[in-house]
């Protein structure tokens, strides 16, 4: 039996509300054996770890994510130290920077962002990125916030970009659009990037694959970006799954699934 990690998905989401634990056994069904869930904002922060305390296999990450920025205050940043420390963080996430919303003032997305970098860097936890419109900026605030490393979630930057963000200790994570037949430039950079730096997601309940396009997206679907990823790379399935899980293992700590 497989044994993977999703390492991004948001099953605390009210899409999951009225088939959560059947969701939960397909995935298991699948192969998918642990799932990080970011928090998005201080509202869900409760939420994902209640998901965390009930559920074998959901380790959670507590951030403030660029999308919600009307939801954030001053007040959830100084929260954010003591809630990572005394509720099981594994990482400090979603955050980062968004410049493809309109109206969302970017000062203050930098703002959120470099703060939530340093309390990951204080707390010496791995960050999860969130960049749209925004890979440059991000890998330069990286770089300059430095002590750093983590994950760039649905990656949709360049070849040049992931060679920085490998150089920077940062692993990027491959979901649902690696999937579709145009998506040309996400399979050259999984056919031929170093394997040690791959993390498989799906960002459930968004970013569905080909295969379930217009549909909720849930965990058992990475079954289709683990066949994509083996197929660009012209590897065993076994293969590209045991290293990606062994790079979510090491990156975010993880211990042994429960049987």
């Amino acid at each position: 039996m497989l044994d993977l990690v999703d390492s991004h998905a948001h099953l605390d989401d009210r899409a999951f509300d009225g088939d959560r634990e059947a969701m939960f056994s397909r995935a298991t069904e699948a192969g998918i054996r642990r799932w990080i869930v970011p928090a998005i904002a201080r509202d869900n922060w409760s939420k994902v770890e209640r998901l965390s305390k009930t559920r074998a296999g959901v380790h959670p990450a507590y951030g403030l994510h660029p999308l919600f920025l009307a939801q954030h205050a001053d007040t959830h940043l100084d929260e954010l130290p003591d809630w990572l420390q005394d509720h099981g963080a594994v990482a400090v996430g979603e955050i980062g920077l968004d410049f493809y919303v309109p109206d969302l003032d970017p000062e203050r997305q930098r703002e959120l962002f470099v703060r939530q970098l340093h309390i990951a860097r204080d707390h010496q936890l791995p960050v999860i990125v969130h960049a749209r419109r925004a890979f440059e900026e991000t890998i330069h605030t990286l770089r300059r916030v430095g002590g750093l490393r983590g994950v760039v979630h649905s990656f949709s930057g360049s070849e040049e970009q992931a060679r920085q963000l490998f150089d920077l200790g940062f692993h990027i994570g491959i979901g649902g659009p690696v999937t579709y037949d145009r998506a040309h430039r996400i399979h050259r950079l999984v056919s031929t990037m170093p394997l040690e730096w791959l993390l498989l997601e799906t960002d459930a309940p968004d970013q569905p694959c080909a295969q379930h396009r217009g549909q909720r997206n849930e965990p058992a679907f990475m079954r289709d970006v683990l066949d994509t990823v083996a197929s660009l790379r012209d590897m065993s399935i076994g293969d590209v799954a045991a290293a990606t899980t062994a790079n979510a293992v090491a990156l975010f700590g993880l211990g042994h699934p429960t049987a």
